[in-house]
């Protein structure tokens, strides 16, 4: 097979991946299943495209392919159990799904394996990890590295939350059920959306993450439609996604929030942003962490030049974050909303504050501090900052970003080590909730 063949697979198979794989949990209930006939499907795929051509709906031709598979595997189980049984040993019997009843279901089978990869029967770390490998389409290393732990423990935890899930109720939770679920479905679409908008590793940006994630943030407002917090993500994702084609130059280098060309950002993704917003906040309930970041993202689309933020409020609105969801990444960019509004060395004063260890080695920190201290003036620590930042990010892009930053404003090295340090996103987007 040539090598054009491939990537051409391997790009139809990125984009279909994740809805195979929760139909086929759908379908036959185990998680670890419906990934190994997914994979059957995409051998079958590299085997037969190349030379047959693409087919016209590339997701229908897996679906049945690995709906063969499945049919196969029961089949096998069933002729099992039978000899099994003729031998006069005991053997439980399987659950044998009505695979012809199933593909016909019309539901998100995306937000029905979100739902089941959050399960309460699962820790949180494995609900994280598990979500982000089945819906992400994230390898286990780009996970750890997520997670700032060894690959063998990501892969155990992904291991024993599929083991676990075999049987469980693969139906969209309602009531009380959903509600206990929300809070955690929803971190996780955030924790997708955010590995799209700036990745942990390699490129800047996973276009099809953000997509993905907007999908799902989207179907979750209509189906809980009386929650204003799943209106406030799904307002924070519209609007963060609305800057993606200014995010990048001419030659596909990363351009942060006030170098961006605001005529390139979509107006449409906008004002749906804002539309969710209101929506959220016409419910007159009280409001957490998703609608108090969208009223952030909101203060930046609603400012026609970057010179027109109005920083006193975002800086207002970190404040009441830091008290509705306090965390280590709220605290950094906190820092940077008081250093735009009061001056750098406003934002200083809340970094000092910061424990170091809360970030885990992540060089957002450094970053941070290297702006602000650009800011001030400083320019040989502030490059020293943007050094040790890019020393220690897994993303490509951003390195570079970060290299160009410290030689902008210092070509030659500095003599005095900055803090060490770790990771900051372009400001006003999105953090991850780690």
């Amino acid at each position: 097979m040539s090598s054009d063949a491939a990537a051409a697979v391997t790009a139809v198979w990125r984009m279909e991946s994740t809805r195979l794989v929760a139909a086929l949990t759908r379908m036959t209930r185990d998680v670890a299943l419906a990934e190994d006939l997914a994979q059957d499907a995409l051998v079958a795929a590299l085997e037969q495209w190349p030379t047959e051509g693409v087919p016209r709906s590339p997701g229908a031709w897996l679906t049945a392919v690995a709906r063969r598979r499945a049919v196969d595997h029961f089949r096998r189980a069933e002729t099992l159990r039978r000899r099994t049984a003729e031998l006069g040993q005991d053997l439980q019997e399987a659950h044998v799904p009505d695979l012809d009843e199933a593909v016909d279901s019309i539901e998100d089978d995306v937000l029905r394996l979100v739902f089941l990869t959050c399960h309460p029967a699962l820790p949180p770390e494995s609900r994280a990890a598990l979500t982000l490998r089945l819906v992400g389409g994230l390898s286990t290393r780009e996970i750890a590295r997520a997670f700032l732990v060894k690959d063998a423990t990501i892969g155990q935890r992904i291991s024993r939350a599929k083991r676990t899930l075999v049987g469980k109720d693969v139906t969209l939770p309602t009531g009380p059920e959903r509600d206990a679920r929300l809070e955690d479905v929803m971190a996780v679409v955030y924790l997708i959306f955010n590995e799209g908008y700036t990745a942990t590793a390699g490129t800047w940006m996973r276009p099809e993450l953000c997509l993905e994630a907007l999908r799902l943030a989207r179907t979750l407002a209509s189906l809980v439609p009386d929650e204003p917090e799943v209106h406030g993500l799904q307002a924070l994702l519209e609007l963060q996604a609305s800057r993606t084609r200014a995010r990048t130059g001419p030659d596909g280098e990363p351009v942060l929030l006030e170098a961006q060309d605001r005529g390139r950002w979509d107006r449409l993704l906008v004002r749906r942003g804002l539309a969710a917003l209101d929506r959220a906040l016409a419910l007159g309930r009280p409001v957490g962490r998703y609608v108090l970041q969208a009223e952030i993202a909101a203060c930046h689309a609603r400012a026609r030049r970057a010179e027109d933020t109005d920083w006193r409020r975002i800086a207002g609105l970190y404040d009441v974050l830091a008290t509705a969801a306090p965390g280590a990444v709220v605290e950094l960019n906190r820092a940077v909303a008081h250093g735009r509004a009061f001056g750098p060395d406003a934002g200083l004063v809340v970094l000092d504050r910061l424990d170091v260890d809360a970030l885990g080695g992540s060089h957002l920190l450094a970053s941070v501090r290297g702006d602000l201290l650009a800011r001030r003036g400083d320019a040989g620590e502030a490059a020293a900052a943007f050094r040790e930042a890019a020393a220690l990010t897994r993303n490509d892009d951003e390195r570079t970003l970060l290299l160009r930053r410290a030689a902008e404003i210092c070509p030659a090295p500095a003599s005095k080590p900055a803090v060490a340090v770790r990771r900051l996103h372009d400001t006003g987007s999105p953090r991850r909730q780690r």
